[in-house]
């Protein structure tokens, strides 16, 4: 079936896309008319090679499946015909669970969209049912901006986000495959990720958000965590070039009045400004010189 030349807005959300189909269902094994509720072979069914959702959740796909057994698919799944298979647009879980339950047969409205709005209403129905990861929800606004030219205001329109949410989430793209996959995993939260996209170093990256969860750290901890990042070497390094150029110049001190007063004297700073001078004598009259010294 040829796709057509109309283009087609998500305005009104998916309802601009996907029509609603009649209650009627029937089995078909050749072309049918678009938009109706067919019966097709599973077989001959096959996920979409751009989907948005890169993970599934084998637990809830198996709560799913259980309930398919029960119930059957109620809502059928939205697909596309690529002439020798029907390819899905929306309902990849259930898919999956149907083939978990054993069904042989499934319910698919057939539809003729263009890879632009194939692409739209697999990202947008997933974000409707808000169970896109994070990190699989960044990659697919990419995909719409790297593939049909979009920018991030358009993009934020077509999901009804805000131009902010849109940028904050591309920025999680960033963040390196390891703690990428920590949120994917649930390890992270979205918080916990923008605080780490400031590390530019991906080992330090890596090894912070290891900490976080191991610790179990807020995500104001972990703001905290990364602010003072860097902060300390450099402070502890200027701390202690004073303390090198002050400890000389107590040295020079005390070796002058060493050649002064003709006895070793200590000096001994505490770090306030204060601290105490030593003066050292061997004998009675070492002492007697020392204070004819000072009394000048």
């Amino acid at each position: 079936m040829a796709p057509k030349n109309t283009k087609r807005g998500l305005g009104k959300g998916l309802d601009a896309l996907i029509a609603p189909a009649p209650a009627s269902k029937k089995k078909v094994e050749a072309d049918n008319e678009e938009g109706q509720v067919v019966i097709v072979n599973i077989t001959k069914v096959e996920p979409n090679r751009d989907q948005p959702r890169k993970t599934f959740d084998e637990d809830k796909l198996l709560e799913l499946s259980d309930s398919i057994k029960q119930h059957g698919i109620i809502n059928p799944l939205i697909v596309q015909d690529r002439k020798d298979h029907y390819e899905i647009i929306g309902g990849e879980r259930r898919w999956r669970a149907a083939k978990k339950a054993g069904l042989k047969e499934v319910p698919v409205i057939i539809k003729n969209l263009t890879e632009q709005e194939i692409a739209e209403y697999a990202l947008i129905d997933n974000i409707q049912r808000d169970d896109l990861n994070p990190i699989d929800e960044a990659f697919a606004y990419k995909k719409l901006i790297d593939d049909f030219g979009y920018t991030q205001d358009v993009v934020a329109e077509k999901v009804s986000k805000s131009r902010v949410a849109i940028t904050n989430s591309l920025r999680l793209l960033k963040l390196c495959e390891e703690v990428r996959q920590m949120v994917i995993d649930g390890k992270l939260s979205t918080g916990h990720a923008r605080a780490l996209i400031s590390i530019e170093n991906k080992e330090e990256q890596l090894k912070i958000a290891e900490q976080i969860f191991d610790q179990k750290m807020s995500v104001r901890d972990t703001e905290k965590l990364v602010k003072n990042l860097g902060k300390e070497p450099k402070k502890k390094k200027e701390i202690n070039k004073l303390n090198s150029s002050v400890e000389s110049a107590y040295r020079e001190l005390e070796e002058k009045c060493t050649q002064a007063i003709g006895t070793k004297v200590s000096i001994s700073p505490k770090g306030d400004g204060t601290g105490k001078i030593e003066i050292e004598f061997y004998s009675t009259d070492d002492l007697e010189k020392i204070t004819e010294k000072l009394y000048r």
